[in-house]
């Protein structure tokens, strides 16, 4: 792809938008961005326009589209109207890994799903850095693909979560292995239909060749299906059958099955708590062996790995009340893994900014795991109608009134835990910002208890 001279329009200027205009600045394009927020709340806009950069903020004009050579995409961005116009128009219009791709040397391993990628992604990574391998960490978890281009080479591996809106735009993007978690609605706000969120995770699949591997997991119906729809190298991972090629639950050990069957680890050994995490792991052993791992170095890794921040994060223990921050539980489908995690008794924290979701499946989780439900946040009155009458609710307006509604609830040896289904964005930039502003106020709340001793 050439872009010496070429007018590109980057849309959207967080951390992927910069990283996009430092490689078309490399490349010599005249680069403007493209960014509904005014310039006034976009950080860094002196140094990118002493670079070069122009910039056009406060909303996403038309004119600017049609004028463009290439429209490249930063996550998140949806199919805004003055992009879909220009792309009837004939203009290019690409995500950032779509671009990423054309340059990238190495192998790349593609992780995505509604949820566990990060955990899977970080894995393998892991088991592979462990193992001695050339291997990024790249993609929606922190470091954009396109960061990467320069540093790649063509012994490296390059292991990147890859989220629905990135595949959206995508024209030719493959991975020599692609693992796909488990499929659920999400991002019904952005995507509109169960169907089209979907679609946008299957382009993944529809893009590998004959000589790719492909990882789907088999206890999800929506995923398995795919199997049949094209000639590929296919394996699979599941907890609940034996499988003909991957990775199965044998009684309580996790089994690779290829060629022969081989003894990876006892679930027991699993330090990640839920036996949602028993998929993870099956899924990021399959994955790294199949990229040359072997088996002493994925069991010792597993047995080493405790998970990332706001995953089912054990806080602290008060007076016997544990708390946990599962920030990153931003769907119905992560709060109910969450909540089966726990053979105790919890206090739950929902709430945040509705992703277009239906949150009445929580009400058979709910019932008989959990004793309360705290409400907060834009979705508060449609989770309350939707759960109401299962257990007790109340709605409290800070996070110090949650962790203390939290800790007055709580029983000794019962779980406040922080799963709220929802996104963080009514009242934070991150579900990481939301995170530890939960840890910040338990480990107050620690110290005025000790305080009242």
């Amino acid at each position: 792809m050439e872009l010496k001279n070429k007018k590109v329009v980057v849309v959207g200027f967080g951390k992927t938008g910069q990283a996009l205009c430092d490689f078309l600045l490399e490349k010599q394009a005249v680069v403007t961005v493209s960014d509904k927020k005014p310039e006034s709340q976009l950080e860094n806009v002196d140094i990118y326009k002493e670079k070069g950069v122009h910039f056009d903020t406060g909303a996403h004009r038309l004119e600017l589209f049609l004028e463009a050579d290439l429209v490249v995409l930063s996550p998140g961005v949806p199919p805004l109207p003055e992009i879909l116009a220009a792309r009837d128009k004939g203009i290019k219009v690409i995500s950032e890994i779509e671009l990423a791709y054309q340059f990238l040397r190495g192998k790349i391993i593609g992780i995505t799903g509604s949820n566990g990628k990060s955990t899977t992604t970080t894995l393998i990574y892991t088991i592979l850095k462990n193992s001695g391998f050339k291997v990024h960490l790249t993609g929606n978890i922190g470091t954009p693909l396109i960061s990467f281009v320069r540093k790649s080479k063509p012994d490296h591996l390059i292991v990147t979560e890859i989220s629905s809106f990135q595949l959206e735009f995508t024209e030719k993007f493959r991975t020599e292995i692609s693992v796909f978690l488990n499929i659920s609605p999400n991002h019904l706000d952005w995507h509109k239909t169960f169907d089209n969120y979907l679609q946008a995770k299957k382009k993944l699949f529809n893009h590998q060749l004959a000589t790719d591997r492909v990882i789907i997991n088999r206890d999800d119906p929506n995923l398995w299906a795919w199997r049949k729809e094209k000639q590929i190298e296919l394996y699979a991972f599941s907890r609940k059958h034996p499988v003909p090629r991957g990775c199965y639950l044998k009684d309580s050990t996790l089994m690779l099955k290829l060629e022969e069957e081989l003894p990876v680890i006892n679930a027991k050994e699993i330090k990640l708590r839920g036996i949602h995490n028993q998929e993870n792991v099956m899924a990021a052993a399959l994955t790294a062996y199949l990229a040359g791992a072997r088996i002493p170095t994925i069991r010792k890794t597993i047995r080493s790995f405790r998970g990332l921040e706001h995953r089912l994060e054990e806080v602290r223990t008060i007076n016997g009340v544990l708390f946990v921050n599962d920030s990153k539980a931003t769907t119905v489908a992560a709060t109910i893994k969450a909540i089966q995690s726990f053979d105790q008794p919890i206090i739950l924290i929902l709430g945040g900014r509705d992703k277009g979701g239906d949150f009445s499946p929580l009400r058979r989780a709910l019932r008989n795991k959990v004793r309360k439900v705290l409400l907060i946040g834009e979705a508060k009155e449609k989770i309350r109608k939707a759960i109401e009458g299962v257990c007790p609710i109340e709605e409290v307006s800070s996070f110090r009134q949650l962790v203390e509604k939290g800790y007055e609830a709580a029983r000794p040896g019962e779980v406040v835990l922080l799963a709220p289904a929802c996104t963080s964005w009514d009242m934070f930039r991150n579900f990481e910002e939301r995170g530890r502003l939960f840890k910040k106020e338990v480990n107050l709340l620690a110290r005025r208890v000790r305080g009242k001793k």
